[in-house]
């Protein structure tokens, strides 16, 4: 047995197509903070609760903390720059992307291009796993705007056409 590396964990989870989605909240200043994020899941529907894994070393990690509110945005098809924005290490991500305050968390950032769905959610605990912070998020309010979704594997961006080209019956 080999003692898995990051480059190995990487490789591993990167085989398999993901979803994409951009984390916004705001700043201690009131400025927007947003990243780009394939490390969420469901976790409970009673309560409605929804995990998000975010390095340690993000620098929207302090305002996600802070702020104990954010948005979760699924990117849709046409999502691509907004997720490369995201991803980048760009000060001011929200230049020329439109985008309005949320009414429900605190005036959190809502993106309003590129997007099949949003969760806007509260702070409701945050466990540390390894060199991540595991945010469990209450969903407040969620908005659904059904199109393609974005996908990426192995280091590049998809789209889904929602056919299978197979069907396993049980």
């Amino acid at each position: 047995m080999t003692r898995v590396e990051p480059a190995d964990f990487r490789e591993f989870f990167g085989s398999i197509p993901t979803a994409v989605a951009v984390v916004t909240t705001v700043d201690s200043n009131g400025r927007p903070q947003g990243f780009t994020c394939n490390a969420f899941a469901a976790v409970s529907p009673q309560p409605p609760l929804l995990l998000v894994c975010v390095d340690g070393r993000s620098r929207s990690l302090p305002s996600l903390l802070s702020w104990r509110a954010f948005v979760l945005h699924l990117l849709a098809d046409d999502g691509e720059e907004t997720a490369r924005v995201f991803a980048s290490r760009a000060v001011d991500k929200f230049v020329g992307l439109p985008w309005f305050p949320s009414e429900v968390v605190r005036e959190v950032p809502v993106l309003d291009r590129g997007v099949l769905a949003y969760a806007e959610c509260t702070l409701d605990r945050v466990v540390e796993a390894g060199d991540h912070h595991v945010l469990i998020g209450h969903m407040e309010a969620v908005h659904l705007h059904p199109r393609r979704p974005v996908l990426y594997q192995q280091g590049t961006f998809r789209s889904w056409d929602g056919t299978a080209e197979k069907t396993v019956q049980a």
